[in-house]
Formats: structure tokens, sequence, C-alpha cells
């Protein structure tokens, strides 16, 4: 029951007659829900479950009891699969059975019926014609009007009972019933299973559609409500043009809003749609061969996105992953999961006011989402070589961190010592892609303590000198310099000029070495390895310009009691003797780190 009309339309002059035949003779199969020994308690009967189906009939048997059953139906099958619906539902007795209607007798419900039913009236010929008299009146001056169709009379559907309601609902196929729990469930009223069987949660979610609808909570939807919520889902899809996407490079099949994207162009591992007409939704499907290291690799990489803004919950699993991304401005949601050395998702993007409709987008796509085939995107595919990767990667750009140093690690559990200029502003902090948090904060003294939110291993720990260095000293300070050219820390060797700052501090001392911004919190090394001080941001003066190679450093004896007063306490050297260049290179590779952060 798809449409029920609003209004009954008839036609004057119109006569329809029509006949439909009950009895068995005609009947193949019935499904008998009830035995009475009494024809008054048929009755009764009969009259209760005409109350819930519209095709109840009751017969005479042959031992003398009284049957009622629902149908006919054209055959066995289809009349089983009534009885197992009905009986799944709770709807009918559990004794109920398939009958042939080989033993019905007379029948004695719907009252009046019977075996035997009256034949259509023959028609009767058309009575002869007359001869005209002789005399006719006078012929009138004016033509006759020509015939016309006449009007429907509009006349307003009756109100439904709910008794009514009940029968038509239990008049429904499995695919009709299935389809409004599927409509439920696009509302947020249902979470169940779609299988077409009206239960407990399948009456609850009605009466709460009901009753956030001005309706009735009765738990059975009447004819016009079925339609409002249908119809209501029906133009919603429509405008969103949810299909089924099957994506055969990708090897993914999904439903797809192809009403708000279209397809752009393949850039693996993405399979690129841009948004339609303005709406501001974007859909990446992501499909490449991996490992778990490369689903890791995935997963850090997604976080660097415009797309992917840093507010919003990130779960990575053994064989999976997902990522919330929020801002003032877009939301987004990816997943990917490993299988079968195939790592296969996607990600959705939309503008923030458009959650509620975008919610049941996700939930669709969430549901529909399955890997197909045995292959990933093809690497070259869709990428001409006279377009450049910087090109095919216009709208899924790499977010830029507002700046980025060097830390290293002081103990095994991972924490990092770095210099705190500008991290309290930080929206996130990362270590090496790894999330981390501002654990302290010594703020005027110009160092941090970062920990990670990840379990991290360090291959190598700082260990700090006991005692302060000569004036001369050579020292190495390791960072990294070229953080988008090189992924590894780099040594920049000269010498420790003075143990003071610029403006005399006893705290500080003085380097003269080649250094970049990216080297800022990081070690300053002597010759042993041991940490003499850990390098400080140049502070911006217009009025002062320092000469070429010096810099600052804050000495490590400055920091060492206020970290051990918070639990920090950095190891002591134990080693007097001189590392060479490719030993000091070994030990900064295990124990530098990049810090960054982002808005």
């Amino acid at each position: 029951m798809r449409a029920v009309s609003r209004t009954v339309s008839i036609v004057v002059g119109a006569s329809l007659t029509g006949m439909v035949w009950t009895g068995s003779a005609w009947a193949e199969a019935w499904v008998q829900i009830e035995a009475k020994n009494s024809l008054a308690q048929a009755e009764a009967r009969a009259r209760e479950w005409a109350g819930m189906f519209p095709d109840v009939s009751g017969f005479r048997l042959d031992s003398g009891w009284y049957a009622i059953a629902l149908g006919p139906f054209p055959d066995d099958q289809t009349a089983d699969d009534r009885r197992l619906l009905l009986r799944g539902e709770g709807l009918i007795p559990r004794d109920s059975f398939v009958a042939d209607g080989g033993n019905f007798g007379q029948q004695f419900w719907p009252v009046g019926a019977g075996l035997g039913m009256t034949p259509r009236p023959e028609a009767q010929p058309a009575p002869e014609a007359q001869p005209e008299d002789p005399v006719a009146p006078p012929v009138a001056d004016t033509q006759p009007e020509p015939l016309t169709e006449a009007a429907p009379i509009e006349v307003p559907a009756p109100i439904e009972t709910l008794a009514e309601s009940r029968r038509l609902e239990a008049a429904l196929t499995r695919d009709e019933r299935r389809d409004i729990q599927a409509a439920l469930e696009w509302t947020g009223h249902y979470q169940g299973a779609l299988d077409g069987l009206f239960g407990r949660g399948t009456r609850a979610s009605i009466a709460d559609w009901q009753l956030k609808n001005g309706y009735e909570p009765t738990g059975v939807l009447s004819s016009t409500q079925q339609i409002a919520l249908l119809d209501r889902v029906a133009s919603e899809r429509a405008a969103l043009g949810l299909e089924k996407v099957t994506e055969s490079e990708a090897g993914i099949e999904i439903d797809m809003p192809l009403g708000l994207v279209q397809f752009a162009r393949y850039n693996a591992p993405f399979v690129n749609y841009a948004p339609k007409d303005g709406s501001g939704v974007q859909v990446l499907l992501i499909s490449q061969p991996g490992d778990a290291a490369r689903l890791r690799g995935l997963y850090d990489a997604m976080q660097t996105l415009e797309i992917v803004p840093v507010r919003g919950a990130r779960k990575l699993g053994a064989s999976g992953f997902t990522i919330e991304g929020k801002n003032d401005n877009i939301h987004s949601y990816t997943q990917a999961d490993l299988s079968k050395g195939l790592i296969k998702g996607f990600t959705l993007v939309w503008p923030a006011s458009d959650d509620q409709r975008m919610t049941r987008v996700l939930d669709a796509m969430k549901k529909s989402f399955a890997p197909v085939g045995t292959a990933a995107l093809d690497t070259t595919l869709g990428q001409p070589m006279s377009v450049t990767r910087a090109a095919l990667m216009a709208g899924i750009e790499k977010r830029a961190p507002v700046f980025s140093r060097s830390g290293f690690f002081i103990d095994a559990e991972g924490h990092v010592l770095t210099a705190a200029e500008g991290l309290a502003q930080c929206g996130r902090i990362t270590i090496e892609d790894h999330p981390a948090e501002l654990s302290y904060d010594a703020g005027a003294e110009g160092y941090a303590v970062l920990t990670p939110k990840d379990t991290l291993a360090p291959k190598a720990v700082a260990k700090f000198r006991t005692d302060a260095p000569f004036s001369g000293t050579q020292v190495a300070v390791a960072g990294f310099s070229y953080p988008e050219a090189l992924p590894a820390p780099v040594l920049n060797f000269g010498k420790l000029s003075a143990l003071k700052g610029l403006e005399g501090e006893k705290t500080q001392a003085r380097i003269e070495a080649k250094t970049r911004a990216g080297d800022v919190g990081g070690p300053v090394l002597d010759g042993s390895g041991a940490v003499v001080g850990m390098l400080l941001p140049v502070a911006k003066d217009p009025q002062r310009v320092l000469p070429d190679g010096l810099t600052v450093a804050l000495q490590a004896s400055a920091m060492a009691p206020g970290l051990s007063a918070r639990g920090f306490a950095p190891e002591a050297s134990d080693f007097s003797g001189q590392r060479t260049p490719e030993d000091l290179q070994t030990l900064a590779d295990g124990m530098v780190v990049q810090i960054s952060c982002w808005k």
C-alpha cells in the first residue's frame, strides 16, 4: 500500500460491477488460523479477526467444526510466506497451518457469503425500435448542446479507524514493511534490522515518529501517515541524489550524494568528487595497497589535510581508523580499513551549517560502504604527465603548521624538552605526527615539556652535563634545520663563546654556529654527546641585527632543577670521552624529534 487517495472520485453515469469468488472450488491455498466447535463462537471470532485482516473467511468443516482462514492464495508457497510473516510478528497463533480447502464446506463468513453465488444477470436485449408517429413534433431551431463527460464529485475520504489501519498494515508485503523501516531509520527513529518484521522496536519507532509529527502515538501507521513518511523521505533522498556507485577502478561500492558532488579526477590513493552546484560537499574514495605501517602513515597524513580540521575524535586500531574533523566552517569524517593487503575507505566533507542533512548522508555512506574486487587504485591512473602532482592535489592541500621546531627525549617515557615560546597558543601539538600535550611550561625561563598521547619508545635519551663547560668548548646543535627537505636532524658544529646571554643573563650561553629556525628547541651537545644547553629562539628586535652565526642557548644547569622538581628528572652523563661526528649524528637521530604547532 504505497498510495491512498485523500478523496474519492465518483463519475455520474459511470457503472462498474464485479464479483470475487471465495469458494473452495477456486481457492488453491489458505492459512487456517483457528477452529471452533460451535457456529456462534466461530462467527464471534471471525468478526474479531476481520478487524485485523481484510481476507478472513469462515467455513464449516467435514468434522462439524468451523474453521477461520485467511485467503485464498494462488499457491502453497505464497500462503506459507504469509503464515510465517504473521506468525513471526505474533499476529496469528503459532499452530496456524496451510490448508488446501478440500474439507471446507458451507461458508459462514463473511455474513451472507456462501459456496454458491447468484450469477450476474445477463444483459437484456435492447427493445426494438417503434415506428415513428405520423405526426412528428416540430424540430427546435437551436442545436442540442454536445454531451460532455461528467465532472468528478470530490467526496472527502472517511476517517480511518485504528482497526482499519491494522487491517491495511497486515496486507503489506515484506518489502513494503522494509521500506517503512528504512524510512524510519532515515528520519532517525529506528535503529534495528531492516527485516520487514514489525516487533517492539518498530512499533516504538512508529509511535515516536507519530508523536514528533503531531499524530496520536498508536504504533500503527494509518494510510495517510504512511504516505507522509515515505513521501518525505523520498523527496529528501531525491534532493540529495543518493545513488549506489560502484567505483571499479578503486574497488569500492558506496551510496553517494550525486545531487551534491560530481566526479572530478583520479588522484591515487584518492578518487576525488568535487562540490556540485556550490554545495560545499566533497567526497574522497580511498584505495591503496598497504599493511599496518601504511595504514598508520595514511592516518597521520590525513590529519595534515585542510579538509580534516584538527578538532574532533580520532581512533586508530590494528585494522582501521576513523577521524572526525570540526571547525566553524567545515566538518569531515574519514574511515579506512585494512583487509587482505588493501586499504580502502572514504572521506565526506560538508559545510558546518549543513549538519542535520549531512548526518543522514554519512549514515547512508557508512552502511553502504563495501570493498569489492582484489585490486587498489592504479597510482598512475588519471595523472597526465603534463600535470604536476601539486596541481592534482588542489582541493585537498596539506595543512601547514603555524611553526615547527626541534625537541629531544629526556626519559624513557617519551617526554620531550623544547623551547616554550608560542606553545601555549597552539590548538594542537604533535611530536613527529603523534599528538602531544603541554605538560609543563616554564614561562619566562624559556623551556617546556611535552607528553605524547601515544606510547613512544625513544631510541636514545638525552643525558645532561653536570658541570659547567668552558668558554670556547666545541659544540654541536642538533635540530631539524630543513624540515621540508630532510626528515632527520642535522648537526651544526660551532663553539660556546660565552656562559651568558646577550644582555648578560647568567642562565644562558652564546653559541657561534650556523643555525636555522627549525633548530630552535634542539639540544646543544658537547664532544661527549652530553647536553650542555637548549637552543632558544632569537628575539625579534627590528632595532638590532645580530652577527651572522650568533645565537643563544639556555644552559642545562638552569633547566635541571625545575625539571627534577616536576618529576622529569634528567639523567646525568657518565661518558667523558670524545665521540666522532658519526657517533654524534647517530645519537641525535635517536633522541631529537620534530615538534609542530597547529591552529
